[in-house]
């Protein structure tokens, strides 16, 4: 049985004036799924988002949060919300740890225990007791996400989170998530322009342009058996190869590869270099080419790249 989401979105639209700056965007995110909300400058990314965490009136249609409407029982779908939409804003004179005990005092059943315990989950133990102001942006960035699960909320929405992070951060940041919304069963949902992190990190990603989602396309699922993939081998005789195919398969050659679309099953993988081994083609290496996320992002778009 499928599990019930978390976060649904039904025909969400923002107008301001006589523009549409969302336009019907329909999605659900599950429990221990990381989302990712893909898009242009100017999609519509941060204007959801801000809609999903009460920030902006919703228009028309309904955001629940585990089935509560945040548009009538605001303060019920909050209780489950924890987000960062801009930088996290700290007390630097105040220890890290000191920042979560005022946070700590502002929410319901928030223990000492369950502080100590997101510290760790951040791994920020061996720097929690010093000032924030001695703290990177990475370890701000983490400090800002022990926050925003202090209250074991179940969805963490995260708006351009690794914005201002070095490589290392960004590595950091996105194990941090894998492991919340693993370990806390959390849905996590995260914008974004990093197109190779997004693809790291997330489970899957929604696409929008114009306002309007264009797409939802999975990391987990692998491509139908009835799509065709590209696979490559490698063979001492390409132009051979090639003229052994005849009109049977999409092919060509490149360099000592020959470059062939096949039905996305093992076997016909296998037969071909069969095929070939028969013939007396030695093949020295076969790779099976999947699209990117920026490939597939900018199939869906029409081109238009995040810049």
């Amino acid at each position: 049985m499928e599990t019930t989401p978390v976060v649904q979105l039904q025909q969400v639209t923002k107008r301001i004036g006589s523009k549409t700056i969302v336009d019907g965007l329909s999605f659900a995110v599950k429990p221990g799924e990381v989302f990712g909300f893909l898009g242009p400058n100017g999609a519509g990314k941060t204007t959801t988002i801000r809609m999903m965490v009460g920030l902006m009136a919703i228009t028309n249609g309904e955001v629940l949060i585990q089935g509560h409407s945040v548009k009538t029982r605001f303060e019920q779908a909050m209780l489950h919300v924890g987000a960062i939409v801009e930088n996290p804003e700290f007390y630097g004179f105040m220890t890290g740890y000191q920042n979560l005990v005022h946070f700590a005092r502002m929410m319901p059943n928030v223990t000492k225990e369950r502080i100590d315990e997101v510290v760790r989950l951040v791994k920020l133990e061996n720097r929690i007791m010093d000032k924030v102001k001695t703290y990177s942006l990475g370890m701000r960035q983490r400090l800002g996400v022990a926050q925003a699960i202090l209250h074991r909320p179940s969805v963490l929405v995260l708006d351009e989170p690794t914005n201002g992070l070095d490589p290392e951060g960004i590595r950091e940041l996105r194990d941090y998530l894998r492991r919340l919304a693993a370990e806390e069963g959390l849905a996590v949902i995260v914008s974004s322009h990093l197109l190779s992190e997004m693809e790291l990190m997330c489970d899957r990603v929604a696409i929008i342009q114009n306002g309007r989602l264009l797409d939802v396309r999975s990391f987990k699922e692998a491509p139908s058996e009835t799509e065709d993939v590209e696979v490559r081998f490698e063979v001492d005789r390409p132009d051979a190869a090639l003229e052994l195919l005849g009109e049977a398969n999409r092919a060509k050659t490149e360099g000592s590869e020959l470059v062939v679309w096949l039905p996305n099953r093992r076997e016909a993988t296998a037969e071909l270099n069969a095929r070939f081994v028969s013939a007396g083609i030695r093949v020295y290496g076969i790779r099976t080419l999947t699209k990117t996320l920026e490939e597939q992002f900018l199939e869906v778009t029409g081109g238009n790249r995040i810049v």
